[in-house]
């Protein structure tokens, strides 16, 4: 393939210089949260680091991390694509580490970002675009566009950073039709995929899109592109076939198997928010939310968008920006490669933009796009595209025959400019939209001489590279540096600390040490306290009933009705089947202890003074204990038959001892002995690990069913004294074993390949 770009000869510059340059710069724009100053909030700490937690927490204890009890009464960790067990980096440094710290994890992110930014600079130097120009791509890339503005999304940042990675081992492969490179590009692609999100999905098609394209437009026969391709195939496919079954099948079993139109186009890119190429701060994204003036806000009429204010920010510099511009005048048609990301950049464009346009709603066709539920994740990809167009624009530049179109650029500019300002005064925001413009245009003069001066510049050794560097860094650090988005103190955050001194936290390990006994493993629920909160019990070992995660089992919010997270005290929702706190489900769930941001009256409309007793009020929370939940583990001597769907749908419980009788979807077996008096049920746990739990059953005559109250989930199989034994569904969402007279060892063990061969193979239990 022809990789002629310019008649002026390149600079004698190399790209290892520029790899240096480039690793300067990301240690300064990284300094603040390397110092250990501001840490990465929001999903970062919320749910990334609790799951970095409970992951090292698990390997450091021999245990299996392929399961946590600790949130939503039980989850399949495996098979969840935001656990980060199938994250290199985060999986190494877990089984390193027992204790995560912020600064970890934040410093894993900006590594891989950092990773990514080198594989474009030698994807530059592979294809013999300036080293000049592909610092500026690594840059752009690195810290900005949605890289920057939307760091805290740590599995989509993750994806974004294998893409450079698996481009330049995939161009790489094609470049010397090499089965060798091409395995390579197959791995780096599997952890790609395996970040199993959207970010990944568009980045596949994408790449396939260049290899196809490659394939075709290449000089060398189709037949010579068969090894490489295949090698990477296999090998790629080698690595993810098993997570990614794992994964569908979660799907499957979810509450969100899929999204329809009409769901996704909510998460929309408003095509006012592409003015933030021009100006980072038009909006006021960066400062207080109540400054924000930008799509979606209320100004625009859409209140049917539901994006956060940084999913629509996608600055990714100045001089960026004017490379791109410059590269619309001249340079585009001269390199085929270009002119297929330039496509590239116009279809993730119109995927991003959703509603706004009709391509959308045809691109929904594509399998695999209704998995997803917000078109804008495309910036991702979509500022990577433009990053090596813009680095591609200033090779253009710096070493064109003529002169930098100036006059064009000006002209553009000021086109943009007035669009920013007509926007700004037209919502009646002018006067808070001058200052970032002012501050803008700052910036576009500085890359305006920069592109003014690029090829005198390119003729000096390094003088190019330093202005290019210089340029960014300042630019970068002004605009897309540390912000409410992005960057906040590490002490807001203390509570997902192993060592905390929280006083909520304290008290609910203290309160839960006291209540323990060998059938119980009391509950707990954090509601309303602050968006981190939710996923606190990962971090503590203790057990929630919720959490947060996109990703829930539909059995568990069919039956209760919980939502993502429980940040607000209005994101507490009750169901039919879970009316109140004081209720049939919540005993069973086993949820002794509430810790709420409110009165709990407040969020529980439906309970009654006195429903449950007050314990105290912490410096984060009111706490209340409920006495009547019941033990985990249960031995029942009666069985009922239900019909669950229809308890779901009504709301109605049987008026039942739930101590003693369990409901089931099987023909009624009533045993009509019980224990003796004085016993705690005839069950008692002796161990309970993340993926085994061991019971010892002493049953009366006549047999009984020891009830787990853990959620019903088909990968998890039992035991009877080593024999197996059907685990049924009890009580609308728990586990439950039918036992004969006698004392007997029950063992529940979590099998998720046994049940996934099960499945694939069409296997009945």
């Amino acid at each position: 393939m022809s990789r002629e770009v310019t008649e002026r000869p390149q600079t004698n510059v190399s790209h290892g210089a520029a790899a240096l340059v480039f690793l300067a710069a990301a240690v300064v724009l990284a300094f603040p949260w390397a110092s250990g100053r501001v840490t990465v909030p929001w999903d970062a700490k919320a749910h990334f680091q609790p799951q970095f937690a409970f992951l090292a927490h698990a390997l450091h204890s021999g245990q299996s991390p392929f399961w946590t009890p600790n949130v939503f009464a039980g989850s399949p960790q495996l098979a969840d694509p935001q656990s980060l067990i199938f994250s290199p980096f985060f999986l190494i440094a877990a089984w390193l580490v027992p204790e995560p710290s912020f600064a970890l994890e934040d410093g894993i992110v900006f590594a891989m970002l950092a990773m990514g930014g080198l594989a474009f600079i030698a994807y530059f130097r592979d294809r013999k675009f300036s080293a000049e120009g592909a610092l500026l791509c690594a840059l752009a890339f690195a810290f900005g566009g949605s890289a920057a503005w939307r760091i805290q999304h740590t599995g989509q940042v993750m994806s974004l950073a294998w893409f450079p990675v698996t481009l330049f081992l995939l161009a790489r492969a094609l470049d010397r039709r090499s089965a060798q490179w091409g395995a390579y590009a197959g791995v780096a692609a599997a952890f790609l995929v395996l970040g199993r999100d959207q970010v990944a999905f568009l980045e596949v098609l994408v790449l396939s899109a260049y290899a196809v394209f490659r394939v075709f437009s290449d000089d060398a026969k189709i037949s010579t592109a068969i090894a490489p391709l295949a090698a990477g195939a296999a090998c790629g496919i080698a690595i993810i076939i098993v997570p990614l079954l794992l994964t569908m099948e979660l799907a499957s079993q979810s509450n969100r198997p899929a999204i329809d139109l009409e769901g996704a186009l909510r998460g929309s890119l408003h095509p006012a928010a592409l003015l933030t190429f021009v100006s980072a701060n038009l909006f006021g994204t960066d400062g207080p939310l109540a400054n924000f003036w930008g799509p979606p806000a209320a100004v625009f009429g859409s209140p049917d968008l539901f994006l956060a204010r940084n999913m629509c920010d996608v600055y990714i510099g100045a001089l960026p920006l004017l490379s791109l511009i410059a590269l619309t005048r001249h340079g585009l048609p001269s390199n085929r490669e270009i002119s297929f990301f330039s496509a590239a950049a116009l279809a993730l464009l119109l995927y991003a933009l959703g509603r706004f346009t009709p391509a959308f709603a045809l691109m929904f066709h594509i399998p695999g796009v209704d998995l997803f539920r917000r078109p804008a994740d495309a910036t991702f990809p979509l500022c990577a595209v433009l990053a090596i167009l813009a680095g591609f624009g200033l090779n253009v530049v710096a070493n064109a025959p003529s002169k930098p179109p100036l006059r064009y650029l000006a002209a553009a500019l000021g086109v943009l400019f007035a669009l920013a300002i007509a926007l700004a005064w037209s919502k009646d925001h002018l006067s808070a939209a001058l200052l970032p413009l002012a501050e803008s245009a700052g910036f576009v003069s500085l890359a305006f001489l920069v592109i003014a001066f690029a090829p005198q510049l390119a003729t000096r050794r390094y003088a190019l590279l330093a202005a290019v560097g210089a340029t960014m860094t300042l630019d970068l650090a002004f605009n897309n540096g540390p912000n409410e988005s992005t960057a906040l103190p590490p002490q807001n955050f203390d509570v997902l600390r192993a060592d905390t001194q929280n006083d909520t936290i304290a008290l609910l390990r203290a309160r839960l040490a006291a209540t323990a006994a060998p059938d119980r493993r009391d509950r707990v629920e954090l509601a309303g306290i602050d968006f981190h909160w939710p996923n606190a019990s990962l971090v503590h070992g203790f057990d929630q009933e919720f959490g947060y995660n996109p990703v829930r089992l539909r059995l568990l919010e069919d039956a209760t009705g919980v939502g993502d997270h429980l940040a607000l005290p209005d994101q507490r929702v009750f169901s039919k089947l879970y009316p109140s706190y004081r209720s049939t489900l919540a005993d069973l769930i086993g949820l002794r202890f509430i810790a709420t941001g409110v009165p709990i009256e407040q969020i529980d409309k439906n309970l009654k003074p006195g429903g449950l007793e007050f314990i105290a009020r912490t410096k984060d929370a009111y706490v209340y204990e409920n006495k009547r939940a019941l033990p985990r583990v249960l031995l029942a001597t009666c069985a009922s038959r239900v019909d669950f769907a229809q308890m779901i749908e009504d709301g109605v419980w049987p008026d039942l001892d739930y101590r003693a009788s369990v409901l089931l979807e099987e023909p009624p077996v009533c045993r009509h002995s019980r224990p003796e008096e004085g016993e705690a049920s005839g069950a008692r746990i002796r161990s309970y690990g993340n993926t085994e739990v061991v019971i010892d059953a002493d049953v009366p005559r006549g047999g009984g069913y020891v009830v787990l109250n853990d959620i019903f989930h088909p990968s998890w199989t039992a035991e009877i004294d080593g024999e197996p034994a059907e685990i049924l569904r009890a009580n609308v969402m728990f586990r439950a074993v039918a036992v004969s007279q006698g004392k007997h060892e029950v063992r529940f063990v979590y099998r998720p390949f046994d049940e996934l061969w099960r499945r694939l193979t069409g296997r009945t239990q």
